[in-house]
């Protein structure tokens, strides 16, 4: 993992990733596949209305393209480009079929706010900031996200923003996009894209001791997918503590 990241095992025998020190600042490099991932995202989820550009870039050139809903997809997504520039760090015995190359996508309400003086409110941005984070974490501290990965947002993680109770993340494959846009294969490599789906902090600790398998059983059976409620209740079980 190097040495700005090591891993223990929680109690459902997932890793458990420890970062240290970050990066040192460094100018953006890697292989864009910026016109095939523009290409992908008009063909499953609809025409781009917005690009957020970055002025400045540190490791990764990180794009967030913006996707209004369409009668088909009811849903307002952001989806970043540039975070497959590079490889992640994915340890050998992860296996073949662990994605080495990740986009990211968060999925809104129809009716989420983006113009200008929104951008001012972190009750509006902060879906927005939650992902370009995410997207540079890897090249960040020489590691890797993948399926089943929580991050909580700080340590002890505090939630993201006034009138939520969402306090970290987990990365799963996303259920309300077309199955033909999890993969993209471009000339040299194959970019997954799966969604940040934010969390309790109880439904973290959920995860950390029972498996992201069993958590995804209980958002199913709430009705909860990767569509951002700030104000969603939790689904861990109540008295967590004696399960």
């Amino acid at each position: 993992m190097g040495e700005r990241a090591s891993f223990s095992f929680n109690p459902d025998g997932s890793r458990l990733i420890r970062h240290g020190e970050a990066h040192p600042w460094e100018p953006a490099a890697g292989v864009s596949s910026l016109p095939q991932i523009e290409a992908h995202l008009a063909a499953h989820l609809g025409p781009v209305q917005h690009v957020f550009h970055e002025l400045v870039s540190d490791a990764v050139h990180i794009d967030v393209h913006c996707i209004p809903p369409t009668p088909t997809q009811p849903y307002l997504r952001l989806v970043t480009s540039g975070m497959s520039d590079r490889p992640m760090n994915v340890p050998v015995d992860a296996g073949p079929e662990v994605p080495r190359y990740l986009e990211l996508m968060v999925t809104l309400p129809a009716n989420w706010y983006f113009g200008q003086t929104e951008l001012e409110d972190e009750r509006w941005y902060w879906p927005l900031r939650t992902l370009k984070f995410l997207a540079r974490v890897p090249h960040k501290f020489d590691t890797w996200l993948g399926a089943g990965h929580t991050i909580p947002n700080g340590d002890p993680p505090e939630p993201y923003a006034a009138g939520t109770r969402l306090c970290g993340a987990v990365i799963l494959r996303s259920p309300t996009v077309p199955t033909h846009f999890h993969k993209l294969k471009t000339p040299g490599k194959t970019i997954a894209f799966m969604a940040v789906v934010p969390l309790h902090a109880d439904e973290m600790a959920y995860k950390l001791r029972h498996g992201s398998d069993r958590l995804g059983q209980r958002l199913d059976r709430a009705g909860v997918n990767d569509c951002i409620d700030p104000a969603r209740r939790s689904v861990a079980p109540r008295l967590f503590g004696l399960f």
